[in-house]
C-alpha cells in the first residue's frame, strides 16, 4: 500500500495501532480481572484486536514502502526494527483476548450439574444439560493465571507501541524542526 489521498498510507495507519494496539492490551486486562467488564467487553475486544492483527502487517508493509523513499538515517534503521515487533505484540493480545472472550461463552453457556434448565416438564422435571468445556470457565486457578499473562502482555504491549511510536516520531521529527518560530506568537 502506498498512498493515500496523496499521504503515505503508513503514516494514516500507523495512527489507528498506536491507539487501537494499546486499547485492545488494556481492555485484555480489564476483562481478565473485571467479571462486569468481561460480561460486556470481551467479545468485542476480540474483533478489535483481530482487526488490529490483521492492521500490523499492513502497516509495516506500508511502512517498508515508505521507507525506499525517504533518506536513510539510523533513527530510521531503529524504527523500523522496532516496527516488526509490532506482531509479536499483537498477537499474543489477540490470543488472550479470544482466551477471554471463550471462556466467558463457556462459563454463561455451560449448566452444571443438576441445576433445570428451560424445558423442563410440566410435571417439573428438568433436564439437566451437560456442555463440555475446554477451557475451565470457572477454574478460579486458570482465572488467574489468565490475569497474570494478561498483565504481563497488556504492560509489554503497552510499552513496545510507546517504544515503536517514539522511534517513528523521533525519526520522522529529529532535525526537521526549530524551537525558535518562524512568525511571532499569537497570529
Amino acid at each position: 500500500m502506498g498512498t493515500v489521498n496523496g499521504l503515505p498510507a503508513h503514516i494514516l495507519l500507523v495512527h489507528a495501532i498506536v491507539v487501537l494496539l494499546p486499547l485492545a492490551a488494556l481492555l485484555v486486562l480489564l476483562t481478565a480481572v473485571w467479571p462486569a467488564a468481561r460480561q460486556r467487553l470481551a467479545a468485542a475486544n476480540a474483533v478489535l484486536s483481530v482487526v488490529v492483527l490483521v492492521l500490523v502487517p499492513i502497516t509495516t508493509s506500508a511502512g517498508e514502502w515508505l521507507e525506499r523513499r525517504v533518506p536513510q538515517t539510523a533513527l530510521l534503521h531503529d524504527h523500523t526494527e522496532l516496527g516488526d515487533t509490532a506482531f509479536f505484540y499483537a498477537l499474543p493480545v489477540t490470543v488472550l483476548a479470544l482466551l477471554i472472550w471463550w471462556r466467558h461463552r463457556e462459563a454463561t453457556t455451560a449448566t452444571p450439574t443438576g441445576e433445570p434448565t428451560a424445558g423442563a416438564g410440566t410435571l417439573g422435571t428438568a433436564k439437566t444439560i451437560r456442555r463440555r468445556t475446554y477451557l475451565a470457565p470457572l477454574s478460579t486457578t486458570v482465572t488467574r493465571v489468565v490475569v497474570v499473562f494478561a498483565a504481563v502482555i497488556a504492560i509489554a504491549a503497552v510499552y513496545g507501541t510507546y517504544r515503536i511510536g517514539d522511534s517513528g516520531a523521533k525519526a520522522s521529527w529529529t532535525g526537521n524542526f526549530t524551537s525558535t518560530p518562524s512568525q511571532p506568537e499569537g497570529d
